[in-house]
């Protein structure tokens, strides 16, 4: 079993104060293969004031310099992707496939859209020409502390870790203690990039301890988390005693709007998106909302994709969904999947229990309901798994009541050839995205939300921006 018991304090890699061990368990085999410690108060004491100490030489440096230690941390990346795809397939199950191209490929995704943002970024700007001695500098918060989640962890880690070092400000680290061995493997490029030392940090441990540490930390000066929203509520409340910066990019609970004159392939593409990533993404849309002419042969086509959808090994290559992360996640599913039937919803494909012919690992059924009426449980609560479910309606102004009748506002989908009626959805939605059509956000765009999705804005220039506090400043010498 592999032994991860270090944590990355102050540029080298040292031994916890009072190492609580905990297993990590594959949850294709639900075995464990490594073994990690937990942080402690000592131990987180120790990352934020190595931290503390790199700030004020970091946040001077140069961004040329800070821009040219990130590309060298892409070339590292590039050369170990596969390295860090071989831990999230043990760690949370992504098929080994998806994990090399998708899990793995999206951080390097986006460290290489990072480099191109801050490339243009402009750390001093004029107000205006109204106001010609008026400038607003974007200058770096301090110590953040990036609190990352089990389902994309390199999406997640380098949407923080990156945008904060580039900002210039220091770091540290607490990954999912769920699916941590990806994040070790990121501390190694970040040491082999050559990282001044306490720029960087990594201490593991749960969100009762390790989490619940920096956000209370005197000298932590802002938090970014990433998970669900009762753990975000916490976090926020826990920080409100030390008026640190909190960003929040939490769950969702996406409508997709499927109009009678949608292309052929929307409701295919829709449960696809749906079951990906054994349907642990927030962004998922996981409710579809299917105009009333389309909506028998909508259930059909989205039966046929549950059925085609193979549900295997996360360690076989090939196209297909591998396991959710946990027990405690499994045994969460198959309770939300049994209320959809007991609140009266047909079940069309899938259901409880493990898929046929398998007897180990945390394997879900991809799930298909209809009929669900918009406050049925399964509508309203966000699953975090392989479970669609499908929703009539009558108007336009009846679906956009239904799609923002959630708490969450994270990311609509709408299908329709109507290009007018595409951009009237586009702004009555409310949700942080909208995607249409099955057009991706463009290169730089932002990912976050509103509502109980959170507020946080990660990606590109906005994603540099989280990481800035601005400065207004009156009387500059515009020819000095």
């Amino acid at each position: 079993m592999e032994d991860k018991r270090k944590f990355y304090i102050g540029g080298a890699w040292v031994d916890p104060a009072a190492p609580q061990d905990l297993e990590v368990i594959d949850p294709s085999t639900e075995e464990g293969f490594a073994v990690i410690s937990l942080g402690g108060q000592q131990d987180t004491d120790r990352a934020v004031a190595a931290a503390k100490a790199a700030f004020p030489a970091w946040s001077a440096t140069p961004p040329a310099e800070r821009l040219a230690h990130v590309e060298r941390l892409l070339e590292v990346y590039k050369r170990r992707n596969d390295d860090v795809a071989r831990a999230m397939t043990c760690e949370m199950g992504a098929p080994t496939s998806m994990s090399k191209a998708d899990q793995a490929g999206s951080g390097s995704y986006h460290i290489e859209t990072f480099i191109d943002a801050f490339r243009n970024f402009e750390f001093i700007r004029p107000l205006g020409p109204h106001a010609p001695t008026s400038m607003v500098a974007w200058e770096p918060i301090g110590v953040t502390a990036l609190i990352t989640p089990w389902n994309w962890p390199m999406n997640q880690v380098t949407l923080k870790v990156v945008a904060a070092v580039l900002a210039g400000n220091t770091v540290v680290l607490k990954p999912s203690e769920i699916a941590p061995l990806s994040s070790m493997v990121f501390a190694e490029m970040m040491d082999e990039a050559g990282f001044p030392k306490g720029v960087f940090n990594l201490v593991n441990g749960d969100g009762a301890g390790v989490g619940t540490h920096l956000s209370t930390h005197k000298d932590v000066d802002m938090v970014s988390f990433t998970g669900s929203t009762r753990a975000g509520i916490a976090i926020t409340k826990a920080a409100a005693d030390t008026l640190k910066k909190v960003a929040l990019e939490l769950g969702g609970k996406g409508a997709n709007l499927v109009f009678a004159d949608a292309d052929d392939k929307a409701v295919e593409r829709g449960a696809k998106h749906c079951f990906y990533n054994s349907g642990q993404s927030c962004n998922a849309p996981t409710r579809m909302l299917v105009e009333r002419p389309l909506y028998e042969k909508a259930i059909e086509r989205a039966r046929a994709v549950a059925e085609s959808t193979r549900v295997g090994s996360a360690h076989e290559e090939g196209r297909h969904i591998g396991p959710v992360v946990s027990k405690q996640q499994w045994d969460k599913i198959q309770d939300l999947i049994q209320k959809g039937i007991d609140e009266g919803a047909r079940l069309v494909a899938g259901g409880p229990g493990l898929p046929e012919g398998v007897n180990r690992g945390y394997f879900v059924r991809p799930t298909v309901f209809a009929d669900v009426s918009n406050d049925m449980t399964i509508a309203q609560q966000e699953i975090f798994g392989p479970v669609l479910s499908i929703i009539p309606f009558d108007s336009e102004e009846e679906a956009v009541a239904m799609a923002n009748d959630t708490p969450y506002g994270l990311t609509n989908y709408v299908q329709t050839a109507d290009g007018a009626r595409r951009n009237r959805l586009a702004r009555q939605l409310q949700s942080g995205m909208v995607e249409m059509n099955g057009a991706s956000r463009g290169r730089g765009s932002a990912f976050g939300g509103v509502k109980a999705s959170g507020r946080a804005r990660e990606g590109g220039i906005w994603g540099l921006e989280e990481f800035m506090d601005s400065k207004q400043i009156s009387g500059w010498d515009p020819d000095a």
